[in-house]
């Protein structure tokens, strides 16, 4: 993205963000589409993508783009096949739970602005015998070929029989969804009593004349199939020629499953139920805490009662929150979380009264354990992913986590459920808003600490974001203190590439310089300094010579004179020379700053911590030693001078001198 400049965002298309960019170098406009992250969406009725990669195709020589995806041996057109052999009727109430699902499954990709384009019976996956899952989704956005396009849908009439008639046009909407939603419908009511010529040549037909629906919604009447009267009433809703004219996926959910008689497990139960009255949930909410709770418990499915009841727990003063009642509540909460995803607010008052309920906590006792397992972090990282644009969630979620990590042993736990990849994500779309940098190099930090890396593949790409985040915000010093830590643990790690060395070091530098007050900052920088210079000579040299700062053994006395009777800040100054003197090439520069005298004075002043002893005098052995090395070479320097000025003596043949 660094060879283009954004202008302006497009509306959203199928997979994801269209976006006006100027080509820097040659000026050029054109357009990039951001693909949705389809590997993010959670639903229980969307088969979901494992991994998007690209290969090349060595038979046609082109790229070709593989999308790794759930396999089900069963589907709804198995189903629909075996009830047509059989002439019966589809049982009523399998229908209606599978019907519920699909409707579930739409709604959910609707609500982000996805489109399916491909909804028809073999795409739908049994997965067991009353559960459903969407699958090919959105695969054929990719194609953007309108010929091509128009050559499949004639070569293969019958799987696009399910196509609304302006997605044979090449033009699609949720409109297109709910075209094949109502084909898939009829062919679930009729297959008792139509083949599958006969089914294709009907939905085919639908596209020009509606005519031919009210002739086999009669049919259906007189054969007194199961539903009808909502078949007969929904579906000339849903399959209206012109997309304008039919209804919308909630809509279809109303008819079907509130005024009408259907029932599905997995349908909103907000859908079936009417709204509490203000007034009820105003007196249960008015009272303490153990009340709050209460309605909170009574009313887990109604997510107004959820976020007010939030609200009000967020407006109580401190000195009202007691520590009997916290870890009840986190348990609560976190059931609401789960029942409600998909809806952002809920989530972000979630998010706000955890933090402050961890925080009350700990402030009150330090050693309180916080109730986390692995099952309510995964709930909380898939409800991330589920509002992956929410940038005050993900901050929220981050500081959340960091918290729990730091009180619980969860980092192998948290890797697996790709925390890692997350935070590599984040970093990389959000590199420019600070409060998602900074929570997110915390956490990192916390992760790091005591980690036993599982798998190092994500871990190595993190030096290379935490350089660009310390580039955009060069000015700001909570976040170079936060990348100083990451830095350093990084490099204890060996997940730093040689060639990042240089700018690591100068970064580390640079925020010694930035805030010099900051003692934790200080600290980090100059042990990521010392790891660093231990295994590279080149990271040795970036640091003691010059640059547009000064030189590092400048701004290391200058650090000293600062922090000299703050022994930890002492001890990494010592750690940092002591490896920087083992290289033979930096003793002269060593010397010549002064570093001698200043290793010298800290021996003096520090005698009791062993290892910032051990460390001052291997760096000031290594100086004496050069220093004495240095001594010699100019003591035979000086003999040699002095032989060849002194007057020739010559010799006799026989090898006697021959005096004058």
């Amino acid at each position: 993205m660094e060879k283009y400049q954004i202008l302006y965002q497009l509306s959203p298309g199928a997979l994801g963000v269209n976006l006006v960019v100027k080509e820097l170098a040659t000026e050029a406009k054109l357009v990039i589409k951001q693909l949705r992250p389809l590997l993010k969406l959670q639903h229980a009725h969307i088969s979901l993508y494992q991994e998007l990669f690209i290969t090349w195709n060595s038979e046609v020589s082109s790229l070709s783009l593989c999308l790794v995806m759930e396999y089900s041996q069963g589907s709804l057109q198995m189903v629909i096949q075996s009830k047509r052999e059989e002439k019966a009727e589809m049982d009523p109430k399998w229908m209606q739970e599978i019907l519920g699902q699909m409707l579930d499954a739409l709604e959910y990709l609707h609500q982000l602005s996805i489109i399916h384009r491909n909804l028809k019976p073999s795409n739908i996956s049994l997965v067991s015998k009353n559960h459903c899952k969407l699958q090919d989704l959105s695969s054929n956005a990719l194609m953007t070929h309108r010929a091509k396009w128009n050559v499949r849908a004639e070569e293969d009439p019958f799987q696009k029989s399910w196509m609304a008639p302006e997605a044979l046009d090449f033009t699609f909407s949720q409109m297109s969804d709910v075209w094949s939603l109502g084909c898939i419908m009829l062919d679930m009511a009729s297959c008792s009593f139509l083949n599958a010529t006969e089914a294709m040549y009907l939905r085919k037909s639908l596209r020009q004349n509606s005519g031919s629906l009210k002739a086999i919604l009669k049919t259906m009447e007189e054969k007194h199939i199961p539903d009808v009267e909502t078949f007969s009433s929904l579906l000339p809703l849903m399959l209206q020629i012109n997309p304008l004219d039919r209804i919308t996926i909630k809509a279809v959910v109303r008819m079907t499953f509130v005024s009408g008689s259907f029932k599905s497990s997995c349908v909103a139960m907000t859908l079936h139920q009417q709204v509490v009255p203000e007034i009820i949930t105003n007196i249960l909410l008015e009272g303490n805490v153990t009340s709050i709770l209460e309605a909170m418990e009574n009313f887990p499915s109604r997510p107004e009662v959820q976020i007010k009841a939030m609200k009000r727990l967020l407006q109580i003063p401190e000195d009202q929150l007691g520590l009997l009642w916290p870890m009840g509540l986190v348990e609560v909460v976190v059931t609401a979380m789960k029942l409600h995803e998909r809806i952002l607010d809920l989530q972000l008052c979630a998010c706000s009264l955890l933090l402050r309920i961890l925080s009350h906590v700990l402030v009150q006792d330090a050693e309180a354990q916080v109730p986390w397992d692995i099952s309510i972090i995964c709930s909380l990282l898939s409800i991330m992913r589920s509002h992956s644009d929410s940038e005050q969630l993900i901050t929220q979620g981050y500081s959340l986590l960091t918290i729990i990590s730091s009180q619980v042993q969860v980092s192998e736990e948290l890797q697996k459920a790709g925390l890692f990849e997350l935070i590599l994500e984040h970093l990389y779309r959000f590199s420019k808003d600070r409060d998602i940098c900074f929570s997110a190099l915390g956490l990192l930090w916390s992760l790091l600490v005591d980690a036993v890396i599982v798998n190092k593949d994500p871990v190595v790409k993190i030096p290379a974001l935490v350089i660009q985040v310390l580039d955009t915000h060069p000015t700001d010093a909570e976040i170079a203190e936060a990348g100083c830590a990451v830095f350093w643990l990084l490099s204890l790690l060996g997940c730093m590439s040689e060639w990042q060395f240089e700018k690591v070091v100068e970064l580390l530098l640079q925020s010694i310089r930035l805030s010099q007050e900051r003692v934790l900052l200080v600290n980090n920088a100059y042990r990521g300094l010392a790891s660093l210079a231990k295994v590279s000579e080149l990271a040795a040299f970036r640091v003691v010579m010059p640059q547009d700062g000064g030189s590092g053994l400048t701004l290391l006395q200058e650090t000293y004179q600062l922090y000299k009777d703050d022994p930890e800040v002492v001890e990494n100054l010592c750690m940092l020379l002591a490896h920087l003197s083992s290289y033979k090439e930096i003793l002269p520069e060593l010397e010549s700053s002064g570093i001698r005298a200043l290793v010298r004075e800290i021996q003096g002043r520090f005698t009791s911590s062993l290892e910032l002893v051990s460390y001052a005098e291997k760096a000031s052995l290594s100086l004496e030693a050069a220093l004495h090395s240095s001594q010699e070479r100019k003591l035979c320097g000086a003999a040699v001078r002095e032989e060849a000025a002194a007057p020739k003596v010559p010799f006799l043949p026989e090898g006697r001198p021959h005096l004058p």
